[in-house]
């Protein structure tokens, strides 16, 4: 018993990450707090770095953050607040006055060394996204650049997107726990954090990389109506936009993967696509395949037509 009690502690000390946490929606949505809140619940030590405010569809657009002329998102700091800044009763919660990709960046340069003992995080999360990020619609998405960002700096990151949810305050989460808004929350947390255990798992044992370099994963899950929980999901490999003359992965008996709308459409499914770091666009069949060797232990199913 010992020995089994050693193996569980020592796989969980394995996949145990140091992970920034990022954005488009803003540093005090419920939707990223319930994300730190979830990862740092499950043994990661957690940094969030998002934009003061609500910079959607901002892309890889960047700038020198400067002092706010406004109020932060739900009145979370006054204005003449500094360029970047973080919570009085926790400075793990850090704002930018800037996009999504500068608040990213300034997570990677500025707060990774000074909470991960002068290293960079093992992994970036982007998101959950309030609103789903499909199709090329990731050419526009904050989200999505965010986790470029990363992955060009050399950090293996991931773009989570959710269709449920709406742009309100962390403290709904408390003061009304049982609406769409919360419920979403709680959710698409859950989920992304499988998605990070899997991962951090398949790279503790086989000794591999995260990700391959140069690309992000691009994450999408289905509205919550009809799936109350993270246990309804089933997980799809899947791509930006179904091409004909591509060639894909080999899942599910077809190398022609699935559209990611078609999947979110489908039901209670979350599609998980491998996109560049650099265009945005879907990657060839061998990098696609790398993922999904990671990915499988979600495990990943087929989509049910």
């Amino acid at each position: 018993m010992r020995s089994l009690a050693l193996l569980l502690l020592l796989c969980a000390y394995a996949t145990a990450s140091n992970i920034l946490i990022t954005d488009d929606d803003g540093w005090a949505t419920a939707q990223i707090r319930q994300q730190f809140d979830v990862l740092n619940s499950t043994g990661h030590s957690v940094v969030l770095s998002g934009p003061a405010l609500n910079q959607s569809g901002k892309s890889s657009l960047s700038t020198t953050p400067k002092p706010l002329t406004e109020p932060c998102e739900f009145d979370t700091c006054p204005t003449g607040s500094p360029a970047t800044g973080f919570n009085a009763s926790n400075p793990r919660l850090n704002y930018v006055n800037g996009y999504p990709v500068d608040a990213a960046r300034y997570g990677i340069q500025t707060l990774a060394p000074k909470f991960f003992n002068g290293g960079k995080p093992d992994f970036v999360v982007s998101g959950p996204n309030v609103g789903a990020n499909l199709g090329l619609v990731v050419l526009f998405s904050g989200t999505v650049g965010a986790a470029c960002e990363a992955a060009r700096s050399g950090i293996p990151a991931a773009a989570f997107s959710g269709k449920s949810g709406s742009q309100v305050s962390y403290t709904t989460l408390y003061t009304d726990p049982d609406s769409d808004a919360s419920r979403a929350a709680r959710i698409y947390s859950d989920l992304t954090t499988t998605f990070v255990r899997t991962l951090a798992t398949a790279a503790a044992a086989s000794g591999a990389p995260l990700l391959p370099p140069g690309v992000i994963v691009n994450v999408n899950y289905a509205a919550i109506d009809d799936c109350p929980s993270a246990e309804n999901y089933k997980w799809v490999l899947s791509r930006l936009v179904w091409n004909v003359f591509e060639t894909d992965v080999d899942a599910c008996g077809s190398n022609h993967l699935p559209s990611e709308t078609s999947v979110v459409d489908a039901g209670c499914y979350a599609s998980v696509s491998v996109i560049s770091a650099q265009s945005k666009l879907d990657v060839n069949s061998s990098l696609q395949a790398q993922v999904q060797e990671r990915l499988q232990a979600l495990p990943l199913t087929c989509l049910q037509k």
